[in-house]
């Protein structure tokens, strides 16, 4: 064999085991679960000590596109808009002409791709000085281009499984919520000879924004009432238990007349929320002896007493609270309350909740069924009522939290 081929042979063999010792030096530095930064300083001597390449760039996409690495170019590379100058690469290409100056500097780019999404984009020059012949060169980009692509994908991994931690984590902390609000709800609701009393709660979320609580003052006067923040959400739903926990402590003390309450309440959510989100509520006080009913509704649904046949809103109150400092106005609402009458508390995620032709569920519906199950016991007819309500979405989602709390008194 010719000595020419014979140092050609030998040189492709070199380049070969090079090209594998570099693949395998990679593969275990992720293989042991090296930092980002560890990878990034692996791919930097390959490139730059190894193969000869004396100056480049590479662009890696996280949340936005970033500057990875940067080896021995002097030029202004924050003037690379990626988005602007390299998108429109899809395959190695060799720069002829730019229309950016700093992109001019470079002689190839090297796209990485995955299932046609752009991840990095690597810039290279000063290839001439690696002197090879065109197939040369073509076969280096290829080898190059793989190379990067195994970092690259490298760390798009490592970034993904940071954020499955952190996505559990957050799981976590989301189920840890949802227990202790589950908590904050009464859960010893009386079913007695004076009173049938039963609530149902399905939030959209781990966590909701609706809330319900019934309060013995004694052993013949009780507070009952719903509330629904507006908004979704972990804050919603904190500034709800805020909300909650604040009423409970104020009932431990002493009592309150009911227009008193509300206005420290509304005080209470300005504070909190700081003007971006109100609560609708919905409060009463209930004396069983006298049998009557004193109210204030915050701007909330209107719930209904009914006796089976014909119904009356609730609607006198004010308007919902954190909505203004000051409460234009607040009216007290007083009724007596006769003997088999069913007070129907809820909050809009059942009279808006929305069938598969986009029809709300509306208010009309709910008194329909409580009237046409009326002898029911309140827990069955809250379940009735759930039952009816997934009847009536079919295959659409809850778009937000659905609570029912209904009251028969004797």
């Amino acid at each position: 064999m010719p000595e020419v081929l014979i140092r050609d042979l030998e040189q492709k063999i070199l380049d070969n085991e090079f090209k594998l010792n570099s693949l395998l030096e990679i593969t275990n530095a992720i293989n042991q679960n090296e930092s980002v930064e560890k990878l990034a300083r692996i791919f930097d001597f390959i490139l730059k000590e190894q193969i000869g390449v004396p100056r480049f760039l590479l662009f890696h996409k996280k949340e936005g596109w970033e500057l990875l690495l940067k080896t021995g170019f002097k030029g202004r590379s924050k003037d690379i808009v990626v988005e602007r100058d390299l998108l429109r690469f899809q395959e190695i290409t060799v720069i002829e002409s730019s229309h950016s100056p700093v992109i001019n500097q470079f002689e190839v780019v090297v796209p990485i791709l995955h299932q046609g999404e752009a991840l990095a984009y690597l810039l290279l020059a000063g290839l001439d000085e690696l002197r090879l012949n065109r197939l040369e060169a073509m076969n280096e980009m290829s080898f190059i281009q793989t190379l990067t692509n195994i970092i690259v994908v490298a760390i798009e991994n490592r970034r993904m499984s940071k954020q499955g931690i952190v996505q559990a984590r957050i799981k976590k902390e989301l189920e840890v919520a949802s227990e202790m609000q589950k908590l904050l709800f009464p859960s010893d609701l009386p079913s007695n000879k004076w009173m049938d009393i039963s609530a149902k709660h399905i939030p959209r979320h781990e966590v909701g924004g609706d809330y319900y609580d019934f309060i013995p003052l004694n052993e013949e006067e009780y507070i009952l009432c719903i509330a629904d923040v507006s908004g979704k959400g972990i804050s919603a739903a904190m500034l709800m238990a805020n909300f909650q926990a604040t009423i409970r402590t104020l009932f431990s003390y002493q009592r309150f007349e009911l227009k008193f309450l509300i206005e420290e309440l509304n005080k209470k959510v300005i504070r909190s929320s700081k003007g971006e989100k109100f609560i609708t509520f919905f409060i009463a006080h209930y004396h069983m002896a006298k049998r009557e009913l004193h109210y204030i509704n915050a701007g909330h649904n209107y719930p209904f007493v009914t006796n089976g046949k014909e119904y009356e809103l609730l609607d006198e109150g004010c308007v919902g609270l954190g909505m203004f400092e000051e409460l234009p106005f607040i009216n007290l609402g007083r009724l007596v309350i006769p003997n088999n009458s069913t007070l129907v508390l809820y909050t809009d995620g059942i009279i808006e909740l929305e069938n598969e032709r986009n029809e709300l569920f509306e208010l009309d519906r709910l008194v329909k069924l409580v009237h046409s199950f009326y002898p029911l016991k309140m827990e069955d007819l809250n379940n009735l009522i759930f039952s009816k309500l997934d009847e009536w979405r079919g295959n659409k989602n809850l778009v937000d939290d659905t609570a029912i709390f209904c009251c028969r008194f004797f």
